[in-house]
């Protein structure tokens, strides 16, 4: 995770409904910050910007909305403050929004599936600093009908570099992708409502950054008691070999419960930003189901950006996922988008997904387009 931080939430690409706090976009790499937390209140990424998080969006990303030498004040400030400036930034209490209206079009051969609006997102989000500690929680609309709060949390910093919080978050692992559906992210339980309830050690060095979780389960389950409750642990650990290129080591633990064995997983992610303009990211993962489903998964995942113009980007994310001794599960994912930054904390995106099962002979895409406003 990279100064991707400093519009995580700007650039949130999420699919196919689910309402998830944004995530991180590894193609800001590219402006050289490897930490989520030098524009974001959340460790691991997501939730709400800070105040220079804020800032530094509009003046690192947006292709309009760089104000150079504009006389500092109030009135040059309200672009990227909440809901353009109708409260101050000063004091130790901030707040978001987080407005996510979609059009998703379904192709599967065979079915009639009809075109789709959705309001993905619509979450308040608040959180407030003092000290050595921050609150941060987000309340929103859930699929359905009703209200749910995905993230909150409390985190107190012990020393300069050491910290604890527990509550309500993803665990982190590999590269948290803005899109839920990747490959990486879906296919190991860290998805869109796949929070835990846990404590989380973090230790940010100069170079090196470790996170390690525990918790009793996913939050969903715990409240619905759908069977899935299982102690859950993960660990990752990033260094940074330079401004523009990150390496990280991550594992995840699902001890047994009800309805699932334990599974474990492993993963290596590699950032790299040649230029200020091009960010690759690269990620394998192995998943080790329990005792009883021997086959392994693995998985590979690549994203590849190229911004053309300030504030226009390109992607590319070719995906695999394949299991061990059952080639029909094997999937082979692509996926284009043009992402398109006209102001701070305006983001629209256009997406292409094709996912071909080729032992099934079969061939599924999806186009999604979605305007974001994190106000």
């Amino acid at each position: 995770m990279t100064r991707e931080s400093s519009v995580l939430l700007l650039g949130a690409l999420l699919v196919v409904g689910g309402p998830l706090a944004a995530g991180a976009e590894p193609k800001f790499l590219s402006k050289q910050y490897p930490r989520c937390s030098a524009c974001h209140y959340s460790p691991t990424g997501g939730g709400l910007l800070t105040p220079y998080g804020r800032s530094l969006s509009r003046e690192e990303i947006s292709t309009l909305g760089r104000r150079g030498a504009a006389t500092p004040g109030a009135g040059a400030r309200a672009e990227e403050s909440f809901l353009f400036g109708l409260l101050p930034d000063e004091g130790p209490l901030h707040f978001g929004v987080d407005l996510r209206p979609s059009r998703l079009r379904t192709r599967v051969p065979g079915r009639d599936i009809p075109d789709r609006n959705l309001l993905m997102n619509l979450d308040f989000q608040a959180a407030w600093r003092s000290g050595a500690w921050t609150v941060h929680g987000a309340l929103g609309r859930r699929p359905g009908g009703g209200l749910v709060s995905y993230e909150h949390w409390v985190e107190r910093r012990v020393s300069e570099r050491a910290s604890v919080r527990g509550g309500r978050f993803l665990p982190a692992y590999g590269v948290r992708f803005a899109d839920h559906t990747m490959l990486s992210r879906d296919r190991l339980g860290l998805a869109e409502d796949d929070q835990i309830y846990g404590v989380e050690l973090g230790y940010s060095g100069d170079r090196t950054l470790v996170q390690v979780a525990a918790g009793p389960g996913r939050a969903e389950s715990l409240h619905e008691d759908d069977g899935r409750r299982a102690f859950t642990a993960s660990g990752r650990v990033q260094r940074d070999l330079g401004a523009r290129t990150v390496l990280v080591g991550s594992a995840l633990y699902r001890g047994e419960s009800e309805r699932i064995s334990r599974s474990a997983a492993a993963g290596v992610s590699f950032g790299h930003a040649p230029f200020p303009w091009l960010a690759s990211w690269t990620q394998v993962d192995v998943r080790f189901p329990g005792p009883g489903a021997a086959d392994r998964n693995v998985i590979l995942t690549n994203q590849t950006s190229v911004e053309l113009w300030r504030g226009v980007w390109v992607r590319i994310a070719p995906q695999l996922y394949r299991v061990s001794g059952n080639p029909p599960a094997e999937i082979r994912r692509m996926t284009w988008g043009l992402d398109l930054y006209p102001r701070t904390h305006w983001h629209i995106s256009l997406s292409w997904y094709r996912d071909r099962f080729v032992f099934r002979d079969r061939l599924d895409s999806r186009w999604l387009a979605q305007l974001h406003l994190y106000l």
